[in-house]
């Protein structure tokens, strides 16, 4: 059985086990108080907020769903910036404070330029971050992937389909984004020595014509290149779209990230050597579960500032079994 849907079906052994001890504590004032006590007895009020509109989310939204399910008496409100701006991201988190929400995880787009803002949140309500992590920030925990060990896990995917080496053009929707600053240094570790030579990293703001005619014009303007690494879930399509336009398949290798419809389809039929899945629904149900536990008086439910959730490669004999298992994550 896959490692997500184990970590799923031990749900009732999670709710009854305390964490080990020692927290983060840096915003207990916005949680403590009458929290432990008044939150055992009344519906706790709970938000996710996502960096973008993906697939990727899809999944976290189920896994918040499934934990509400288990959990009883809490509410969740799942909400999708829709045009993947910091911006409209700082609305969202304004709005749900100003609802009275006792807690919230979120995939902060730009952790650098809002930490002053996201210390703000994490004063008046309960702050975790999930995927894309604001470390300088006061929030009480990062639930999600070590974004650094999974670009080293790309870059031995590159490094396989490469064993010659080669160049290679990198892509990502927003390069200051903590999960894509982590992967692209991971890779840069990864294939320190080696002869794959990085020609560049190119942003696309999360547009998806763009993250298109990006790998379009590389294609163009580097005959020779080797591979396309996408970094975003959105990436492996579009890197794949223009890969097939140019007549490149097989000659220009693609590794990517997520498990997007289109990036397994690619995988599963060898056009794309690989790519790099997380758990999102891993990151929705512990965020909810553990924001509940930690609300109702388990301060140990988000210990250690940082609790990391596997990632794995897929590659071409993988996809089949990988899928179904996705299909019934789905379904719930």
């Amino acid at each position: 059985m896959p490692f997500f849907l184990r970590s799923h079906l031990r749900l009732p052994a999670l709710l009854a086990v305390m964490l080990v001890a020692g927290g983060c504590g840096r915003n207990d004032a916005a949680s403590s108080g009458g929290a432990a006590g008044e939150g055992n007895r009344r519906a706790l009020k709970l938000a996710f907020v996502s960096n973008t509109a993906a697939t990727f989310w899809t999944l976290a939204r189920r896994g918040c769903e499934a934990a509400k399910a288990d959990l009883g008496n809490v509410e969740v409100d799942f909400r999708i910036p829709a045009t993947g701006s910091a911006a409209e991201q700082q609305q969202l988190l304004d709005d749900l404070v100003a609802r009275g929400v006792d807690g919230i995880a979120v995939s902060a787009i730009d952790p650098r330029n809002q930490t002053e803002f996201l210390n703000k949140i994490a004063a008046a309500t309960l702050l975790i971050t999930c995927d894309s992590d604001a470390p300088d920030s006061r929030r009480v925990c990062y639930i999600g992937t070590d974004n650094f060990q999974a670009g080293i896990e790309a870059g031995k995917l590159i490094k396989e389909a490469l064993p010659d080496g080669g160049s290679i053009m990198v892509f990502v929707g927003f390069a200051d984004a903590q999960n894509a600053t982590d992967r692209f240094n991971g890779i840069k570790h990864e294939l320190a020595g080696s002869n794959v030579k990085i020609l560049d990293l190119r942003t696309d703001d999360t547009d998806l014509v763009r993250a298109q005619k990006n790998a379009e014009d590389a294609l163009v303007k580097h005959p020779d290149i080797a591979m396309l690494v996408g970094l975003y879930d959105y990436n492996g399509p579009a890197i794949l779209n223009a890969v097939r336009r140019a007549g490149a398949i097989g000659r220009v290798k693609i590794v990517c990230f997520d498990e997007r419809e289109e990036t397994l389809a690619g995988v599963a039929r060898g056009e794309i050597y690989g790519t790099v899945v997380q758990q999102p629904f891993e990151f929705g149900r512990q965020a909810i579960v553990k924001m509940a536990q930690y609300l109702r008086g388990e301060k140990t439910a988000l210990a250690g500032e940082r609790q990391i959730v596997p990632t794995r490669s897929l590659k071409q004999p993988d996809i089949a079994e990988f899928q179904a298992d996705l299909r019934r994550l789905l379904e719930q």
